[in-house]
């Protein structure tokens, strides 16, 4: 399965979720970093919804960069 990954720059670190498995978080110290601990964070979380017997979502989102041509003041 393949989910959708959203990455956030924040002020000292990376932040990532997948919008379609609610809870499930990573940081890291770099984009490298938070996307290795987010692949690990998903199977932990698929592994105990399957430990609870709830059922595993399927991948569902979706994401795309769009160019809006406005250029940011600075």
């Amino acid at each position: 399965m393949k989910y959708t990954v959203v990455i956030e720059k924040a002020p000292s670190n990376y932040a990532a979720y997948v919008p379609d498995l609610p809870g499930c978080v990573a940081t890291g110290a770099t984009r490298d970093a938070v996307l290795a601990e987010i692949r690990e964070a998903i199977a932990f979380h698929i592994e105990s919804l399957r430990e609870h017997g709830e059922p595993v979502p399927e991948p569902q989102s979706t994401a795309e960069v769009v160019d809006v041509g406005v250029t940011t003041a600075g």
